[in-house]
């Protein structure tokens, strides 16, 4: 609980134990357990993983403003197949947000692409952060989901997901609201992915999270942490053990907010492992394909149900 009897995020430290924590180590499970734990309580936790370089706070944030200072139809060239993955911006109903999307991240090529596009005469350090970036979430995003599948027993499924995974990169910017404007910087909403790793600059709030007893509390990044977050795509793998919490952005203060936010879609069809069905937990889901999720969430059926992912492939 915090000072003003708040419920606060859980706040796990992968930092300091690096080299103890190998799986089948004690801290490793006593990790697992942690990390499931936060993760049916609330959906998300932080942790502490210093894997980033020092410069990369102070360089990357300033990086990213650069980003948002390009003229629109420079963003606007970050086209995607996949709605959610280019350019998101200029929309009246949404004013304070923006966002570009890097697919792939984790493959220099692809972002080395993205930084061509932004900028013709390219942007070595702009590149170089945000591949690096990728990379470490891509580490500590494979780390966690290991912990996740452990802690239930289904580690014999792990190598066949993972396998199957790719990144979005996101870039995002928030900025204060004028006089008159609404402070929304994003609509309240849960990820669709597998999971999503959530990193920003540590001054500035905005991000809330929905507990299960519909409460909204303010997310509050220590130094060097990331949030991990579950989504729908995992709260159907758990068969509804894990949350996948509702969050949205609410802007105060002065200062913009930047953050990363890279999110794990698998390339294939995801299933509730039989051994998470029981008596206890009936089956809540058929096998699902995960790049249709993202098409179906599209569409009408899915912005007039409850839950996108019950009504694409709930029992």
């Amino acid at each position: 609980m915090g000072s003003d009897g708040q419920p606060k995020l859980p706040v796990l430290d992968f930092s300091k134990e690096a080299e103890a924590l190998k799986p089948g180590t004690n801290s490793w499970l006593s990790a697992c357990k942690d990390v499931r734990q936060a993760l049916e309580e609330f959906g998300c936790f932080f942790v502490s993983y210093d894997k980033l370089p020092p410069e990369f706070q102070n360089g990357f944030l300033g990086a990213l403003k650069e980003l948002f200072d390009l003229p629109t139809q420079t963003k606007m060239t970050n086209k995607s197949e996949n709605p959610s993955s280019g350019y998101f911006g200029q929309i009246p109903s949404l004013p304070l947000h923006e966002g570009l999307g890097i697919e792939n991240a984790t493959n220099l090529e692809e972002t080395q692409k993205f930084t061509k596009l932004m900028w013709p005469g390219g942007n070595d350090n702009f590149c170089e952060s945000a591949h690096s970036f990728a990379k470490v979430a891509e580490e500590l995003d494979q780390m966690v989901t290991r912990m996740i599948f452990e802690s239930y027993g289904m580690e014999k499924y792990y190598d066949s997901y993972v396998g199957s995974v790719s990144y979005l990169l996101r870039l995002l910017k928030n900025r204060t609201p004028q006089e008159n404007e609404p402070s929304l910087g994003f609509v309240a909403h849960t990820d669709k992915s597998f999971t999503t790793l959530l990193y920003q600059n540590n001054q500035a709030h905005g991000l809330e999270v929905e507990t299960k007893s519909h409460e909204w509390i303010r997310a509050e990044f220590p130094p060097s942490s990331f949030l991990v977050m579950a989504g729908d795509a995992l709260m159907a793998w758990s068969n509804d053990r894990i949350l996948s919490p509702n969050h949205r952005v609410i802007m105060s203060g002065n200062e913009a907010r930047y953050s990363l936010a890279q999110f794990a879609f698998s390339d294939g069809e995801i299933h509730v492992p039989e051994e998470l069905a029981d008596e206890q937990h009936p089956l809540r889901y058929k096998s699902f394909d995960h790049p249709g999720l993202l098409v179906f969430f599209r569409t009408n059926e899915s912005y007039v149900s409850n839950s996108a992912i019950k009504a694409y492939c709930g029992v």
